[in-house]
């Protein structure tokens, strides 16, 4: 079944200058919509999708969702468990109907210690249970007799529609065991003695932070795979309070330099589910371009349980329900307008074509001229007048054919991949991704250290109707006058080519140059 609305019609373009241009993913997801800000554990942040740039993982892609916005470290007693009662899933299309080929599914349970009973102390002549999810200090594999909650999770994958089978489980390949152990949240200091990622290694098979395992449903060569699951420092980074009071800067490098402090998540966590799967496995018989994005979803009926138990104080019954989506963030959050939200987190996307007229007729530029057309020093309406703003189709709808559009052109919202392109190493990566010269970064994919944030203000104010930094008239000269794409013409976009920034820092130099690359989390104490 493919989308419902009518497929749009883009400029062909070559490889490099599609992947200079495309602005697909903006900026961080957190309590975008009224009802999933009270479901946190629902909640997907961030998604990201890039070639593994770990030297010697060159044919691997790693996928990277992650949940649970906002964590304050020290959110004690009860941290942030996964939900047991919901799914979690990484999708991916790689033939371009919009519609998941390839499904990994996460699926939690947190049970507590001593036959679910929990540990209890005697308290003169009563046996009595403990209020707190550890007793003791933990720093190996084999002392979880002072962990009273013990999470562990399955992982699976499924072909072809999602709800049509049952996963096929990864196993350890050391030892053929299908259950992994979900690390305890960084509480602080004196629960892990020898430090926190020393206790997460002590858990795992490979001697890293992460499981080594196997998807048996891969081809012959490419089964071999990694997975991470726990806490790690919010890797997005930007100025969220000012952002959200009106944009309350001047969004302009010119007057607004980068600055650690205006990171307003730098003492947040996030939980994070991460796989790096070889892209053998991944890219099935199209042409080589994957689309993907996550979601978590609940069974459709809820009762309150009038004998709640720590396993069970809710009862769910019925059919899996969607009400979590996210690939290319902040597009719930400022392109989906208020009476959709909920309708975008419980969609997919071959249906798309719903919502068109948020991207065709975008609300932010003008908002954006409302709030900045003195500061930037115009006279009359900065936001671009090309409606419908087919570029932005481009960028979020269809992407760029040669680099990042899939066989067959389904316009939906996902992030979109091109595994033939390599990674760029760590120290070599550019912020600005494509629209720096690096052709492994944002908007092919999307890395942790990629600056969406500050390339999404400038596409969405016209940056597309300008001239680009590549000859395509080979003048001699790049961003010359004949080097317009032709979506659009700089005089419908006044301020397309000026230079938007949050002001918020966003680097590789931020992460680790190993899987899962995102960093460990910041301590509770």
């Amino acid at each position: 079944m493919k989308a419902r609305s009518g497929i749009f019609s883009v400029l062909t373009l070559s490889v490099a200058v599609g992947a200079i241009l495309s602005g697909q993913a903006m900026a961080s997801s957190h309590a975008e919509a009224p009802f999933i800000k009270s479901r946190p554990k629902l909640d997907a942040t961030d998604f990201y999708m890039f070639a593994s740039y770990e030297p010697g993982r060159e044919d691997f892609v790693t996928l990277i969702a992650n949940y649970q916005p906002l964590q304050d470290a020290y959110g004690g007693p009860n941290y942030f468990s996964m939900d047991p009662d919901a799914i979690y899933e990484i999708h991916i299309d790689n033939d371009g109907d919009a519609q998941e080929d390839i499904t990994f599914l996460f699926d939690f349970d947190n049970g507590l210690a001593n036959g679910d009973q929990g540990f209890a102390l005697q308290i003169g002549d009563d046996t009595v249970p403990v209020a707190l999810k550890n007793i003791g200090q933990l720093g190996n594999g084999d002392n979880q007799s002072v962990l009273n909650v013990n999470e562990t999770y399955f992982v699976g994958m499924i072909e072809g529609d999602r709800r049509s089978q049952s996963p096929a489980w990864a196993v350890r390949p050391d030892s053929g065991l299908r259950l992994f152990s979900k690390p305890y949240d960084n509480v602080g200091s004196k629960t892990f003695p020898k430090g926190y990622d020393n206790y997460v290694r002590s858990l795992s098979n490979s001697g890293e932070v992460y499981y080594d395992v196997q998807f048996d449903q891969c081809p012959s060569g490419a089964q071999d795979g990694r997975v991470f699951v726990g806490q790690r420092k919010e890797s997005f980074s930007v100025a969220l309070a000012q952002i959200f009071d009106l944009v309350n800067f001047v969004p302009l490098s010119s007057s607004l330099a980068d600055d650690p402090a205006r990171n307003d998540l730098a003492d947040k966590n996030i939980t994070t589910l991460a796989l790096e799967v070889h892209k053998d496995c991944l890219t099935g018989s199209g042409n080589g371009v994957i689309g993907g994005w996550t979601t978590a979803s609940v069974r459709s009926t809820q009762t309150i349980s009038l004998d709640p138990t720590y396993r069970r104080p809710v009862d769910y019954s019925g059919e899996y329900r969607q009400l979590s989506r996210l690939s290319n963030p902040l597009v719930n959050e400022v392109v989906i307008g208020l009476p959709d939200k909920d309708k975008f987190n419980v969609s997919e996307p071959m249906d798309d074509g719903q919502f068109a007229t948020y991207v065709t007729s975008p609300t932010l530029p003008a908002i954006l001229d409302i709030l900045f057309r003195d500061a930037v020093g115009a006279s009359s309406n900065i936001a671009p007048s090309n409606l419908p703003r087919t570029d932005l189709v481009t960028a979020f709808l269809t992407g760029f054919p040669g680099v990042n559009q899939l066989s067959t052109v389904t316009p939906s919202e996902m992030i979109r991949l091109n595994t033939a392109i390599d990674a760029t190493a760590k120290d070599m990566q550019i912020n600005l991704g494509v629209a720096g010269g690096d052709l492994a970064g944002f908007p092919n994919g999307r890395r942790p250290g990629d600056d969406v944030t500050d390339i999404a203000l400038r596409v969405i104010m016209g940056a597309l109707c300008h001239p680009i930094a590549v000859d395509l008239d080979s003048s001699g000269t790049a961003g010359d006058s004949g080097d317009n794409l032709g979506l659009c013409l700089p005089e419908d976009a006044p301020v397309g080519n000026a230079p938007f920034t949050d002001g918020a820092p966003q680097n590789a130099g931020q992460f680790d140059d190993a899987f899962p690359y995102l960093t460990t989390p910041v301590a509770g104490s």
